[in-house]
């Protein structure tokens, strides 16, 4: 493995980094940081809470600082190169940097970069592309992230209905806010449909108004589902729900079971949408929820979000109607941003291209087959699984099939096992599921499975 040395007098951080990049470096992590990264991340502890901008740190031996990507890789400050399975927590399905999206990003900061949420050109192209590709589209609105997204369509959903309550999945994953912070990650188990927070400063208030039910368990979601028709205003599924694939006809079940009761059924979008197919995975299965929410992908590496769905329910959004009954209110001071439309446009440009979903799968099914040969070889006691262009290692020795098998899991095996391979040069958020792009190529897969094995080797000593 290759590590700079320290800091030279009179080059920038950025000429620093372009130099180490085109000295060639062998995959994974030095022993020691440079001088600059170590300065940058004591002034990462000085100004953010815990060194961290948002909710992940990685331990300090292994904290770095991102500095540039190409492709599938990434530098840090000190040098070291990546393989990147985060990319951005999913957005960058294309890799880093594709030439389609900074091109298009870079025209459209000639022509200006922000004009509130008031109508663009390229923002009414971006929602007419989405009404075109996703099936339960019909009106569009835009927000800044995939959480925004949630949020407001819950609150579509209960001015809708004219009911409060709401039914999520445990170990869903439905944003930041205090609706969707709830059995996201819980670490006990409780009788459904109790919900447990997942953060401090959720009001009990916003805790009764939510109901949870197991995930691939069509039985107990209907019986909640019928038990609370009368207050239940929706519910809100990840369709693949972090990791953890739907056992056949459970999708098609909680369809039949909310349009029964008159619940809606959001479909939460935000990973899978572009991702298993233009339309999402509700084309994917061939499943049309009522709302659907959209991010990640849906900004092409840039802030967006979105709330899509049936045109009577955006409705209500319509700004004529201030002022009345039944009005909600949805606004953002980026929303629409004609930056992130531009990259966007760009993104689905590529991922319209004949054979792109059949390339992004086999890449999925390369790979996950490549870290089960080494696993196995190396007598580890995990398994390599998921769907598509997601994957995922557990502990354990069954595929999970709600949050409760991942609980069961030897969740601090993972997370060794996890900084071993980004020490390796394998970059993954630590226990949580990871993505392919279709930039991963045999190169990159090739120095995967010999990362993962060199992994394995400190793992079992």
């Amino acid at each position: 493995m290759r590590c700079d040395g320290q800091r030279q007098q009179g080059i920038t951080q950025k000429n620093m980094a372009l130099e180490t990049a085109e000295t060639g470096t062998s995959l994974g992590r030095c022993d020691r940081t440079s001088e600059l990264e170590a300065e940058e991340l004591a002034t990462a502890y000085e100004v953010f809470p815990g060194g961290a901008l948002g909710g992940n740190a990685l331990p300090d031996d292994i904290r770095f600082v991102f500095s540039h990507g190409q492709g599938a890789r990434f530098h840090d400050t000190t040098g070291n190169e990546y393989i990147d399975y985060c990319l951005g927590s999913g957005p960058l399905i294309l890799g880093h940097s594709h030439p389609a999206v900074v091109q298009a990003i870079a025209e459209q900061a000639t022509r200006g970069t922000h004009f509130f949420a008031y109508l663009n050109d390229l923002g009414i192209r971006y929602a007419k592309k989405i009404v075109d590709l996703v099936p339960c589209a019909e009106k569009v609105r835009f927000t800044t992230s995939g959480s925004d997204a949630t949020f407001h369509a819950i609150r579509l959903a209960r001015a809708f209905t004219g009911r409060d309550k709401l039914m999520k999945f445990e170990g869903g994953y439905h944003g930041h806010h205090d609706y969707a912070q709830l059995s996201t990650a819980p670490k006990r188990a409780v009788n459904y449909p109790t919900p447990l927070p997942d953060s401090a400063g959720i009001p009990e208030a916003v805790q009764e108004l939510m109901l949870v039910a197991p995930y691939n368990d069509l039985e107990a979601a209907a019986d909640i589902i019928a038990a609370h028709a009368h207050e239940l205003a929706a519910v809100i599924v990840e369709p693949i729900q972090r990791i953890i694939s739907p056992q056949p006809e459970f999708l098609e079940g909680l369809r039949e079971v909310t349009a029964r009761h008159d619940v809606l059924l959001i479909f939460d979008e935000v990973v899978t949408g572009f991702r298993y197919a233009l339309g999402g995975a509700q084309d994917y299965f061939g499943v049309i929820p009522d709302l659907c929410t959209l991010g990640k992908i849906a900004g092409g590496g840039t802030p967006v979000g979105a709330v899509t769905g049936r045109a009577d329910i955006l409705d209500q959004c319509d700004p004529r109607l201030k002022g009345e009954e039944g009005f909600v209110y949805q606004n953002g001071t980026l929303n629409g941003n004609p930056l992130g439309a531009a990259a966007a446009l760009a993104t689905l440009g590529e991922l319209e291209k004949p054979g792109v979903y059949k390339t992004l799968f086999s890449i999925g099914d390369l790979l996950r087959a490549g870290v089960k040969d080494v696993l196995c070889k190396n007598e580890i006691p995990a398994i390599c699984f998921g769907d598509g262009p997601m994957w995922h290692i557990l502990f354990t020795n069954k595929v999970p099939q709600n949050h409760r098998d991942v609980m069961a899991a030897d969740g601090k095996a993972l997370m060794q096992f996890d900084y071993e391979l980004i020490r390796q040069g394998l970059f993954v958020l630590p226990g949580t599921r990871r993505f392919v792009s279709l930039v991963h190529g045999t190169r990159e897969l090739d120095e995967t499975f010999a990362a993962v094995d060199r992994a394995c080797q400190v793992f079992k000593r």
